[in-house]
């Protein structure tokens, strides 16, 4: 599962090292080509709203094959896009296509024991933000010696290896929500409503996972500019880095189990600030860049590994759609970030960039605090 959520979700991020090149093959300016970034995380959130939801209802195995298999189709679009408008629409069905690793952790969740809960998601979590970080290392240096169009053909290939592999390792796994395609949509309002610990999870995670967002879409401009000069193979590097933070999944797991997800959350509230106001004052400097870049990543998988553990024990018969109010947010959260990361590089550059990534993590913040009072049984994962 783990290994299937970092090939799956690598198919948002292959764009983001080669934004760059793509805007020269299509002679477009930065602030523009940004744009294959944010619809690529528009997609993937529609998909979490109207796909993820049928996790609770068909069969699970059946229903993720058939969407990498839907894909790779779009990854081979992408590849042989003659125009900018052709890439903008593979890349939103792509998005919508590849929200397979929402589906997976919520099954992850219901095999594992109240106790190991945390450890689990963590485990597959691990191979989701390893996916994320890495599929900017590959395409930045598959693009820049074999050119950008070659790595969405590359990724083509990948979907189709998974889908015969998964053919013969994936169990079957049969939920048991029995209502229409339209009261189990209707069931997220209801949710959401009834459940304060669900909104104010939701409403941390978009905020962080905008943040998050706002400088991936924007590093490879800031290494590409006077400040470093750097190409796109050197911007995937950066996801190599990056990876570090999988190995927080772990220990975000655990303490989310022995301590409470409040506890982890609310290091990883304070990681991302501080490896946001490393940014802001020393991301001019190669290690201050580094050193961003890793506690940056350490904070964001912690917060979220708490924010899904709390979520997963709400209702325990309902996890996929559980999954698809928080994610939903998240992924606005996300495309959000990647826009105004965008325009702030733009308009201010990279104090900008900064300056967005540290106003999300305050509201993050703030919501933490002070929204959604817990009440009657939700007080345990509070």
């Amino acid at each position: 599962m783990a290994i299937t959520c970092g090939f799956v979700v690598a198919n948002l991020y292959y764009n983001q090292p080669l934004l760059a090149e793509i805007g020269r093959t299509f002679g477009l300016a930065e602030n523009r080509v940004s744009w294959v970034a944010t619809v690529t995380q528009v997609g993937y959130t529609l998909g979490l709203l109207l796909l993820v939801p049928l996790g609770d209802k068909w069969e699970r195995k059946r229903l993720i094959m058939g969407l990498i298999v839907l894909a790779a189709g779009c990854l081979a679009v992408a590849a042989y896009a003659p125009t900018f408008g052709v890439l903008v629409g593979a890349s939103l069905l792509l998005g919508f296509f590849s929200a397979v690793p929402q589906l997976l952790v919520p099954m992850a969740a219901s095999l594992a024991s109240d106790e190991q809960r945390g450890r689990v998601v963590g485990k597959v979590m691990s191979g989701l933000l390893i996916g994320i970080l890495l599929s900017r290392t590959i395409s930045g240096y598959v693009g820049l010696h074999f050119g950008w169009r070659t790595m969405f053909a590359v990724g083509t290939g990948l979907m189709l290896l998974l889908v015969v592999v998964l053919g013969r390792m994936l169990p079957r796994n049969q939920p048991y929500y029995a209502g229409s395609y339209g009261s189990l949509l209707r069931s997220l309002g209801t949710l959401a409503r009834e459940l304060p610990v669900l909104r104010r999870s939701a409403l941390v995670g978009a905020c962080l996972f905008g943040g998050f967002s706002a400088f991936w879409t924007t590093l490879v401009f800031f290494l590409e500019s006077e400040a470093y000069g750097y190409g796109a193979d050197v911007a995937g590097l950066f996801g190599l880095i990056g990876a570090t933070g999988a190995f927080a999944a772990s220990y975000a797991g655990k303490s989310a189990d022995q301590r409470g997800p409040g506890f982890a959350l609310r290091i990883g509230l304070a990681l991302f600030l501080g490896g946001y106001l490393l940014l802001g004052f020393g991301g001019y400097h190669l290690a201050g860049l580094i050193a961003g870049v890793v506690i940056l990543d350490v904070g964001q998988q912690m917060a979220h590994i708490a924010n899904q553990t709390r979520v997963f024990s709400l209702r325990p018969e309902a996890r996929s759609r559980l999954n698809t109010v928080y994610m939903t947010a998240c992924f606005i959260g996300a495309a959000s970030g990647s826009l105004l990361g965008g325009l702030a590089w733009h308009h201010y550059q990279w104090p900008g960039v900064c300056a967005v990534g540290l106003g999300l993590v305050a509201l993050a913040y703030v919501a933490n605090r002070f929204y959604g009072r817990p009440a009657g049984n939700e007080t345990v994962v509070n």
